[in-house]
């Protein structure tokens, strides 16, 4: 999850407040100002299942719906240990920044896009963490469902588990199934086990999820990056600018962000296209990836590095499918053709610690800190 914070810096006048937005190198690795030219997200409705959402955070006031919580205990909002994760995801999707011109603070991939907070998981540092994972093991699977059945177009799962007991669920796998039969796009991280053995992570190897691994700002494969045969595009998980509910603005790194990058290009090709399946989505994506590894994929890379714009480009050219035509649920051994040897460049060094769902792990690095005003408690 989030871990140590290092230097805080002064308040941010206005003059300074690019200074979050200059950090935020995923936007042009993304070719967000391209695909803006047809949409921002609207219309669409991502379902970040998660820590909790901070609803009152100035980067995603307005844009956070009524959501659910499936713990049911633990933090509360306002306490130290309440949606950093969560919020730090839904900034990456779909934060719209704040102040004049909303041009301080983080601004998302799609962030024309609403918010469907689920909570699912609790902190990594939260006090009730060991009773949640010992009485909601079912919180995943049941809040697939409940966000698939409450208008989610695109479900964001930054989290996931590669311990060494990792194995699939079979009401885990039912659930995805039945969020892609209903249409719903489900975006998992490929896992933070790259420097711990590259163990299998659910739900991200489950079938029809779009995995997605971290590279950095040159492309490079992350190092704590998980290579496993699921994965399907890279996306941007070092160094990220994320929000957090305490104000302040944080650098952090994970499969965790990578995912929320990918979900928020989900969302805007569905914006553009909202007729398309999401079997059409992820063909999508994979067929317009750029930076391709050699031999057109890898286990560290998928097919590339997600480019949205270049998915809204061909989209236009497909017509609509039927959902229902989803992958079917596990089968064999492996839900591909199994684990391949792949040696690959690292990039930058990464930290993995055991986390319940195996959560991607963000290493705090810089914090700005944001002007206090009126925060919801």
């Amino acid at each position: 999850m989030l871990a140590a914070v290092c230097s805080v810096l002064p308040a941010a006048a206005p003059a300074h407040a690019d200074a979050i937005r200059d950090r935020q190198w995923g936007h042009e690795t993304l070719r967000t100002d391209e695909a803006w030219r047809t949409t921002k997200g609207e219309g669409i409705t991502v379902a970040v299942l998660d820590t909790g959402v901070d609803a009152g955070h100035p980067d995603l006031a307005g844009s956070v719906l009524p959501g659910k919580d499936l713990i049911g205990f633990g933090a509360a909002e306002g306490d130290e240990h309440w949606a950093k994760h969560g919020t730090a995801m839904a900034g990456i999707i779909a934060g719209h920044g704040h102040g004049w011109a909303d041009a301080a603070g983080v601004l998302g991939i799609a962030p024309g896009a609403r918010i469907l907070p689920v909570r699912v998981i609790l902190e990594s540092k939260d006090k009730a963490r060991e009773k949640a994972r010992k009485t909601r093991g079912t919180a995943l699977a049941q809040g697939i469902r409940w966000a698939a059945d409450n208008g989610a177009d695109v479900i964001n799962l930054s989290l996931g588990d590669d311990s060494e007991s990792a194995h699939p669920d079979p009401g885990e796998d039912a659930a995805v199934q039945y969020a892609l039969a209903k249409g719903v796009s489900v975006v998992a991280s490929a896992g933070n086990g790259g420097q711990k053995g590259d163990r299998i992570s659910y739900p991200a190897a489950y079938p029809g999820v779009i995995a997605v691994t971290a590279v950095d700002r040159y492309g490079t494969r992350a190092s704590f990056s998980t290579r496993r045969w699921y994965a399907t595009v890279s996306a941007p998980g070092v160094d990220i600018v994320i929000a957090d509910p305490d104000r302040k603005y944080y650098e952090g790194w994970g499969t965790s962000a990578a995912a929320a990058f990918v979900s928020a290009s989900v969302a805007l090709v569905r914006s553009a296209h909202p007729d398309l399946t999401p079997a059409q989505v992820k063909r999508l994506l994979v067929d317009t990836a750029r930076n391709r590894p050699e031999g057109g994929r890898s286990d560290a890379k998928g097919y590339g590095t997600v480019d949205p714009a270049a998915a809204i480009e061909a989209g236009a050219a497909l017509k609509a499918g039927d959902p229902k035509n989803a992958t079917a649920g596990h089968r064999g051994q492996y839900f591909g053709p199994g684990p391949l040897p792949a040696a690959e460049e690292s990039g930058a060094p990464g930290l993995l610690a055991p986390l319940a769902g195996g959560l991607g792990v963000l290493l705090l690095l810089t914090a700005f800190v944001l002007r206090r005003t009126g925060r919801a408690r």
